[in-house]
């Protein structure tokens, strides 16, 4: 088995050889011919752990960015792992369905939305033309749906399996799409622009996106398949439904039954495990979470359906007095007789759903102190009680300009 481990590390050598030849200034057709002598095809695996390499080695995420599209040209048509992708890419609803779906929109849009009046413009200035090339950048702007979803439901999934530079440099790269897509579409909103810039510009945008869906398709899905188990795929699908869809449709939902999860892993899916609370997204241990609570610039009181004050934050700047001896009191006990009618008017109007929130704001000496009352329910729609948060406010309102630059 040595031998195997010993050539898996040959190979990868090798590979990370070429890649800084490219870095040294050496030609893409120089690369590529020895590439196909020496390996003939490579895995998704081989590529990502290369790039980590080559990143653990010094080489700049920014550097590996840029040579992203050589790497590209250099093992276009000879990745020997693709077919894994097919068996999710079969899967109506999928994750991956729905990703490869999009992909291939984003090319229907550039071969005949974008291209076809790039060709026209190059014979000379078309108003038409130009109209028609706004609109398909438009619509190719939409990609950023596809990239949130992407860098923020995908990549922290991989980073969890210690994947790392794949998803910095994909990240980079797709910075650098959506940048030069709002550059064209800020030409086209031009009464006047110079044409061979736009042409330019707009060639060097489809050139970038098409590698990125070259990647994604041949790379990136590959290496989820063979990265990811069911129950990922599971709350990678529950996760990306806040993010919409690029370019297509609505699609059908994935028809995944509970019961096909292994058990084992759905056992950790919804066991707390060490002690810590599951939550609807994550997991904190009491510690955490009593920490957190308090950190929090605001005051925060919990009545329960009952109408007993169950919990309260104790933050280093507190507004109103809360003795821990009110814990378990009734909240109509906590206030003074001549405006106990208003606490119960709104704890009344919270539960029965008449109003799902009440605000006030009062001024309190130097302090401008907004108080909002919150009916908090479950799932189900049922009362659990009442949430009182108090902040004081003026420094919010004191707030002018902007500030983009961390304090010293």
């Amino acid at each position: 088995m040595s031998e195997f481990i010993n050539n898996d590390s040959i190979r990868r050598e090798k590979l990370k050889a070429l890649i800084k030849e490219l870095h040294a200034g050496a030609t893409v057709e120089d690369v590529q011919e020895r590439f196909k002598a020496e390996f003939g095809s490579v895995s998704t695996t081989e590529i990502s752990q290369m790039e980590q390499e080559l990143v653990a080695e010094g080489l700049p995420i920014a550097e590996v960015q840029k040579l992203c599209d050589v790497h590209a040209s250099v093992f276009d048509g000879s990745i020997d792992d693709i077919h894994p992708s097919k068996d999710n890419a079969q899967v109506k609803g999928h994750p991956v369905y729905v990703f490869l779906l999009e992909n291939e929109k984003l090319e229907e849009v550039m071969k005949e939305e974008i291209k076809p009046y790039i060709e026209t413009l190059k014979n000379g200035l078309d108003n038409t033309a130009v109209l028609m090339l706004r609109i398909g950048f438009e619509r190719l702007s939409q990609i950023d749906i596809h990239y949130s979803r992407k860098e923020n439901v995908l990549f922290p999934m991989l980073e969890k399996h210690d994947i790392t530079a794949p998803p910095k440099v994909m990240w980079g790269i797709d910075d650098e799409i959506r940048k030069e897509i709002k550059e064209v579409l800020s030409i086209l909103s031009q009464g006047k622009f110079d044409l061979n810039e736009l042409i330019e510009k707009a060639e060097s945008t489809v050139t970038k996106t098409s590698d990125m869906v070259f990647k994604e398709n041949n790379i990136l899905v590959p290496l989820m398949n063979t990265t990811f188990s069911l129950v990922e795929w599971y709350n990678i699908d529950k996760a990306q439904r806040e993010f919409g869809l690029c370019l297509i449709e609505s699609q059908d939902d994935w028809d995944i039954k509970i019961g096909d999860l292994d058990q084992e892993e759905k056992q950790e899916e919804t066991v707390n495990q060490d002690g810590e609370i599951k939550f609807d997204a994550g997991s904190l241990v009491p510690e955490e979470v009593n920490a957190i609570l308090n950190t929090i610039p605001l005051d925060m009181t919990f009545v329960d359906k009952n109408d007993k004050v169950k919990y309260f934050t104790q933050g280093k700047e507190r507004i109103f007095d809360r003795p821990l001896t009110i814990i378990g009191r009734e909240v109509s006990m906590c206030h003074p007789p001549q405006s106990v009618h208003i606490v119960e008017q709104i704890v009344d109007d919270l539960r029965s759903g008449r109003k799902d929130n009440e605000d006030f704001w009062i001024k309190m000496g130097p302090m401008f102190v907004y108080i909002r009352y919150f009916a908090v329910r479950n799932k189900e729609g049922e009362f659990l009680g009442t949430l009182e948060v108090t902040q004081n406010i003026k420094p919010i309102l004191e707030l002018e300009g902007e500030k983009r630059l961390m304090s010293k």
